[in-house]
């Protein structure tokens, strides 16, 4: 085992990871990433005792993709690893679904890697993400507005999901490649601007210059963000059924009691994350400043604005939200007599 190894080892035993004796099914495209994440794993597969098989989709997007198959599969015999192979159709489904390419693609590609998993009694679904995807998913997620959210985007285990080098820069995966004389295949459209990520990406070297510890700083943040919402969760959680109830039949979400912005705004997006509603943050915080003083009045009359309709029945407060008339630029800030009883 060589330094490096030795170090992303280390990490996963220092953060906990849960994968000893586990079958892994790893996804790996033949790019530089999945490849070291690849010959990681099977170098330390004996000292956490793991099954090994590899998992290859071509999306059908490139002509290079027939290469990077014969590649993987090449790979796979050299280590003497099970490959699983497919052919997604994209194009079709981002048509069908109204989804753009990189979308499409990828929920195509983690359905059939589901899939494919649960098959072969596979445990986790190890991925190649590294510290750099973080950071640009850290980017791409606060300029959509995610709030907190956005500062925790990849943990390490989430949802049969493993990436065991997401604490590591991807420039120190093309130096163990280097180092073991283990090619890889380029994407060329990696370096594309037609994606968010691509975009951000070319952005980023600039911010590095500037910030060396950018990723490592963000990383931190992200465990302590991580920590503070697992405390706020379990708040929220004790709340469910006697404070608030999402009502997926319904589409709605009943309120009991009295309430402070920040608790109402911490219950609205558990309950919306329950009903699959969106949960932009300034929405739900302009959202929250309407309904708080409402919510002390004794009128039994209906209150609206934009699409959402907020009606009193017996003790209970009902929100209820109109798809056809919702946006997240439905609700402007209250004005100062919204929400007062009138004569």
């Amino acid at each position: 085992m060589n330094r490096l190894e030795a170090t992303w080892l280390g990490r996963i035993h220092a953060r906990g990871d849960d994968v000893r004796g586990k079958r892994i099914l790893v996804a790996c495209s033949g790019g530089g990433d999945s490849v070291a994440l690849l010959l990681f794993l099977h170098a330390v597969r004996r000292s956490l005792k793991l099954e090994l098989a590899v998992a290859h989709a071509d999306h059908g997007l490139r002509e290079a993709a027939v290469g990077d198959a014969a590649f993987v599969g090449e790979l796979c015999r050299d280590l003497d690893l099970d490959l699983v192979e497919s052919t997604l159709d994209v194009k079709y489904h981002a048509e069908r679904t109204r989804q753009g390419i990189e979308t499409a693609a990828r929920e195509l590609r983690w359905a059939w890697l589901r899939n494919e998993a649960r098959s072969m009694g596979a445990d986790l679904v190890a991925t190649g993400h590294t510290l750099d995807d973080h950071t640009e998913t850290v980017l791409m997620r606060l300029e959509r507005g995610g709030g907190s959210g956005s500062l925790t985007p990849l943990p390490a285990m989430q949802e049969g999901r493993w990436s065991p080098l997401i604490e590591e820069r991807r420039e120190a995966l093309r130096i163990y490649l280097l180092a073991k004389q283990i090619p890889w295949r380029e994407d060329a459209t990696n370096a594309e601007g037609f994606t968010p990520r691509n975009r951000w990406r070319a952005l980023l070297p600039a911010l590095r210059q500037e910030a060396p510890a950018l990723d490592e700083h963000l990383w931190e943040t992200h465990l302590q963000v991580a920590e503070l919402q697992a405390f706020r969760d379990a708040q929220v959680q004790a709340w469910k059924g006697a404070r608030f109830e999402p009502r997926p039949g319904s589409a709605s979400v009943v309120l009991r009691g009295a309430w402070t912005e920040l608790e109402l705004r911490l219950v609205l997006e558990a309950a919306f994350r329950d009903l699959g509603w969106p949960r932009e943050a300034r929405s739900l915080r302009d959202l929250a400043a309407w309904m708080l003083p409402l919510l002390g009045l004794r009128s039994r009359k209906t209150k609206q604005r934009g699409g959402w309709r907020l009606t009193r029945e017996g003790p209970d407060w009902h929100l209820d939200r109109n798809p056809a008339r919702n946006s997240d630029q439905d609700l402007e800030p209250p004005s100062p007599t919204e929400g007062k009883e009138t004569p």
